[in-house]
């Protein structure tokens, strides 16, 4: 199944059960994809998180409700997922500009969110440098934060997790591990790597880490993880950060997969960041994403 199939699938799973309580890692199963992948590649091509999408939508449906029926404030906060009125009033509030009672008079204005509905356009006409890559199995090392595949991802989190990362020392205190054999993999870049089904944890792992020369571990923090044989598609990007990434993310899912004989898999996706200048207009480094051939 195509990625542009899979999140029309997703959207159709979290519409159908929009006032039951939605389980993330559901609806990324929806497009053949794990909860953290598919949660960070929707914020970047909708510009707003899934979490965003399910309450801006729950709160549309429950104005919408407030308006033209009868049924008690308190039964419509609680089929949206709210536990008490007090925090169902202030949401609604926020997203409406009135609160639930002023609601039901006749002629105030409410707001509306949309559904969304993948559709295909003429679009396009961009050129994209890319590679594929066949790799052996490898390892890396470093330091890993688990992520539950159950809620809501936020790009704040992994922000987090780079600063802590940089406090602390992780990326420099990863230099020791490179050899020079391992640098044909990314050089000498500090890699974030996004795991799919090659790690066995019940929540998903993301990692700041480097490829093992195998010398002992002395870092209590780090840990080493093998990463199975896969195909990948690698494509450069440059351009000050996080604005080039996001483009180049949405171009990927948008412009190269629907057009592409490959699409993206299960695998661990890298970003290979090759110094921390992340502000610099010429910044240069790689996402590598794990591929399969469509069938």
């Amino acid at each position: 199944m195509d990625w542009i199939s899979g999140i029309q699938n997703a959207i159709n799973y979290v519409e159908s059960n929009i006032t039951e309580e939605i389980d993330y890692e559901e609806v990324a199963k929806k497009a053949y994809s794990s909860s953290f992948h598919f949660q960070r590649v929707f914020s970047i091509m909708c510009g707003f998180t899934l979490g965003d999408y399910i309450r801006q939508r729950r709160l549309s449906l429950a104005g919408s409700e407030i308006s033209f029926s009868t049924e008690k404030v308190i039964d419509i906060a609680m089929k949206y997922g709210y536990d008490t009125p007090e925090s169902f009033c202030r949401a609604f509030t926020r997203f409406h500009g009135i609160s639930p009672s002023q609601a039901r008079k006749s002629g105030v204005p409410l707001k509306s969110f949309s559904r969304l509905s993948v559709k295909l356009i003429l679009d396009g006409g961009n050129l994209m440098d890319y590679r594929i890559e066949n790799k052996e199995a490898f390892k890396v090392i470093g330091n890993k934060k688990y992520v539950s595949c159950k809620k809501e991802l936020t790009s704040t989190e992994i922000s987090l997790f780079w600063k802590q990362c940089t406090d602390d020392n992780t990326t420099g205190r990863l230099e020791k591990y490179i050899s020079p054999d391992n640098e044909k993999l990314f050089g000498r870049s500090i890699l974030g790597a996004s795991f799919g089904n090659d790690a066995s944890d019940s929540d998903f792992p993301y990692a700041i880490c480097a490829v093992y020369n195998g010398i002992p571990v002395t870092d209590d923090d780090f840990t080493v993880e093998e990463i199975p044989q896969h195909t990948y598609v690698v494509f450069t990007c440059t351009g000050r950060m996080p604005e080039a990434f996001q483009k180049l993310y949405n171009q990927i899912y948008t412009e190269f997969f629907p057009q592409s004989e490959y699409q993206p898999c299960i695998g661990t996706d890298f970003e290979a960041y090759p110094s921390d200048d992340v502000t610099s207009e010429d910044y240069t480094w790689e996402l590598w994403i794990a591929v399969e051939k469509k069938k």
